[in-house]
């Protein structure tokens, strides 16, 4: 198994423990044992909102170690310019076109969300994550 950039929302259930969604993101992550997995610069940014906007600084924490044991993949100008096309193409919002167009950038195997309209534009790239 390659390389797979987990989507904003997958990491918030991680991190929060999500009472519905934790456990059906980490059954899907041990089952690719030989994975690495990826985020992006935006994936770090939404993830920081609600801590910094509450204040809390443990969880702020949180987010950030666990940003450490995943790769960052870098978002140049051709990501976005990608990201463009997609929203264009597929009406995607922007922050999830940049996702994807992240995703496809640096060859990833998969893109892990559990948003729906993904996987129109994504194709057999995105895997919808489901309880």
């Amino acid at each position: 198994m390659g390389l797979i950039y987990l989507d904003s929302c997958l990491v918030i259930y991680l991190v929060e423990r999500h009472p519905v969604w934790f456990d059906a993101v980490r059954r899907n992550v041990s089952a690719e044992p030989d994975a690495r997995f990826a985020i992006s610069p935006l994936v770090k940014a939404e993830c920081l909102i609600g801590p910094l906007r509450r204040g809390d600084l443990p969880l702020e924490g949180l987010y950030r170690s666990f940003f450490e044991t995943l790769s960052t993949l870098d978002m140049n100008e051709a990501v976005f310019l990608d990201a463009a096309r997609l929203r264009a193409r597929f009406g995607l919002k922007m922050p999830d076109a940049m996702h994807l167009a992240c995703a496809q950038r640096h060859a990833c195997v998969g893109l892990w969300t559990n948003d729906g309209r993904l996987a129109t534009a994504g194709g057999a790239l995105v895997r919808t994550i489901s309880t």
